[in-house]
């Protein structure tokens, strides 16, 4: 099988703590039930693009342990295809996330074999026959590098925010940050990042996502209102289906602009969706879903 979009990424256990309200510095607060599901940024974003309809394989690390069984079983369960992904003597990382009434959260990561991440001979061969590879930054550095340098078309969601090099950023055909991570790579202007890659998304949260190219003005595309229940993976979704929707369009020809447009339009839907159900993979909208919201919202 040769896969529309490979990701590159992480793969979590998350321990999921239901609060007031985060907790401020110094402060201890009383969480609700504790749960215990899989998430991590690539497994969600594999997960997101598989549901959206795009034969997905993921390069991954894993422990062996019960928290690796767990996400083989969520992964495979949801159509990613495993072929790819290897067994770390280090144990599956861990993701620990309080999520306040409002939906927002906020989350520490344990990488564990997360960081022992790296790129085989298959892997490689996998990344270069792909339309889109997609990639995070809860994995080392080298391992993303080398995964842009082999692949075609190389979409980077640099998170968590980081500063990145040069050399990195030149291998990227799309970039997709929020304002912080945005912020963290070319300070507040963030038309800056044209000067940094081709093309970049800031996403806004509730609000949408502007579109930045070098050859066209800056597109706003709104956010979809919804009530909030919680946030945990919207970031991921929209960043799967978005290599979903363009390894689609390139199926085509190149991607073109009104491609990138649309494939924003639909995650922006996918991620409206993931904010209305509890969880990280749990959350993840399904293609069907997907195309009746996009039909409601832009048709």
């Amino acid at each position: 099988m040769v896969p529309d979009v490979v990701v590159v990424g992480s793969a979590n256990v998350d321990l999921v703590l239901p609060v007031q309200r985060i907790p401020r510095p110094g402060e201890t607060v009383l969480a609700g039930a504790m749960t215990r599901g899989p998430g991590g940024k690539g497994a969600n974003q594999a997960v997101a693009s598989a549901r959206a309809g795009a034969r997905t394989a993921m390069v991954v690390a894993l422990g062996d342990d019960d928290g690796g069984a767990l996400l083989r079983g969520a992964l495979g369960d949801s159509g990613v295809y495993l072929s790819l992904a290897t067994t770390s003597d280090a144990p599956t990382g861990t993701a620990i996330i309080t999520v306040e009434q409002s939906g927002e959260n906020s989350i520490v990561v344990a990488p564990g074999a997360n960081g022992e991440l790296t790129l085989s001979a298959a892997s490689l061969t996998a990344i270069g026959e792909a339309k889109i590879t997609l990639s995070q930054l809860e994995i080392p550095f080298p391992t993303v590098q080398a995964a842009a340098a082999a692949s075609a078309y190389f979409i980077l969601n640099a998170a968590p925010a980081a500063e990145l090099s040069d050399d990195l950023l030149a291998e990227v055909d799309l970039l997709v940050v929020n304002e912080t991570e945005a912020e963290a790579i070319v300070g507040p202007d963030r038309s800056a990042l044209l000067k940094k890659v081709p093309a970049a998304i800031v996403t806004l949260g509730g609000d949408g996502a502007v579109i930045l190219t070098q050859d066209a003005d800056e597109i706003a595309v709104p956010g979809v209102r919804v009530d909030v229940v919680d946030t945990t993976a919207a970031g991921d979704t929209f960043c799967g289906v978005l290599a979903a929707a363009l390894a689609a369009a390139s199926a085509t020809g190149p991607i073109a602009g009104t491609d990138l447009t649309n494939a924003v339009r639909r995650a922006n839907v996918a991620a409206s969706l993931s904010v209305e159900v509890a969880g990280a993979i749990p959350s993840v909208p399904h293609g069907d879903a997907i195309d009746a919201r996009y039909a409601e919202v832009y048709l």
